[in-house]
């Protein structure tokens, strides 16, 4: 079975692919979010002579600044080296990523009339990161390559208050005052994902993550009102190539359980939540994610030892109470000033246990 014509068959015998899917991992699976990026030298190096805008979109760079960390670590992922607002950019709307602040909408999306403007996203609008799969394909043998996106929501919310926000206010005054103009957006939106998912996934991708990164802002209600119908819709609309959906959010705790129903295989996790207690949360029949606190990378090598140790044994009580299996990961990306040595030791004492 092929994702799509001329890319390779599943490759289910990867650990990453294995756990997230009940099978039996060769080695615990780990990787990190923000794993390629400001922690390494060998990244900084590259940026320091390009945008991060112009690196996503340019195959080679791409290719380069994903396989960093595979080299570096021995990790079991490699994590496509993008942005969660490429998408739009690429569909057309005026945003640039500003150092130190993040993503920035020149024109705010406020209005009906604005939702209007949002144009679709082209398959050809992405075909550098098509390339740039293929190209990591030719180099990945034993690491899985995930692909990504953001969910309707954490985009929504970019482009609603015109960048990073504290507490998106403006956000939640469309969703509970407008609730019409709000959910043609998030459609509109939904649409941009499903399609950027789908091109990496017609180049080959061995699972795919979704990035709702701040849901954690919602009460349960207002997710499962406002929020879940559109992620369920985009992780509906993959479910046919076959390869593990992982769906991941911060502060999430009192989201698990309505995430997990949105049809994800993976329920990522953060460091505010044990693995096991999520798992309870969840229901059985999914794997979890998670979730060294990234700042305990900070506190020496007795406490790192110490606190990987914990996340995998909560690992397998979560397997105990239903998970189908355990992806080893941080509760969230890896800060820029983390020593990577670091990174590398944690990897290699999780596939030591």
């Amino acid at each position: 079975m092929s994702n799509a014509i001329g890319t390779r068959v599943h490759r289910s015998h990867l650990p990453l692919v294995a756990a997230a899917t009940g099978g039996t991992p060769s080695r615990r699976p780990v990787w990190f979010m923000r794993q390629a990026g400001r922690s390494l030298p060998e990244y900084r190096a590259i940026r320091a002579n390009h945008g991060m805008l112009e690196s996503c979109f340019d195959p080679e760079l791409v290719c380069e600044i994903t396989m960093q960390p595979v080299r570096r670590h021995d990790v079991d992922a490699a994590i496509l080296f993008s942005d969660i607002v490429v998408p739009l950019k690429a569909a057309g709307i005026d945003l640039d990523i500003v150092a130190g602040t993040g993503p920035v909408i020149a024109e705010p999306v406020r209005t009906p009339a604005d939702v209007d403007r949002i144009p679709r996203l082209e398959p050809a609008a992405v075909g550098a990161i098509a390339h740039g799969v293929r190209l990591l394909l030719e180099q990945l043998d034993d690491a899985a390559l995930i692909g990504f996106a953001g969910a309707p929501f954490t985009l929504a919310s970019y482009l609603i208050e015109g960048g990073p926000s504290r507490n998106y206010e403006r956000t939640k005054a469309m969703m509970h005052g407008d609730p019409q103009t709000w959910s043609k957006l998030m459609g509109r939106l939904a649409d941009i994902t499903i399609a950027f998912l789908q091109v990496q996934l017609d180049a080959g991708v061995d699972a795919i993550q979704l990035f709702d990164s701040w849901a954690g802002m919602l009460s349960a209600a207002d997710y499962e009102t406002y929020v879940a119908p559109h992620s369920t819709r985009v992780l509906a609309e993959i479910a046919h190539y076959g390869v593990p959906r992982i769906h991941f959010g911060v502060g999430t705790g009192e989201l698990l359980a309505p995430m997990a129903h949105a049809g994800a295989d993976v329920i990522g996790v953060d460091w505010r939540v044990p693995l096991d207690e999520a798992a309870r949360r969840v229901g059985p029949g999914k794997a979890v994610q998670g979730n060294l606190d990234p700042t305990l990378l900070f506190a020496g090598p007795e406490v790192v030892e110490r606190e990987v140790r914990r996340v995998v044994a909560d690992g397998e009580r979560a397997i105990a109470a239903g998970a189908v299996g355990h992806i080893f990961n941080l509760g969230h990306g890896v800060l820029p000033a983390t020593d990577p040595d670091v990174l590398t030791r944690v990897v290699e004492l999780v596939h030591s246990i």
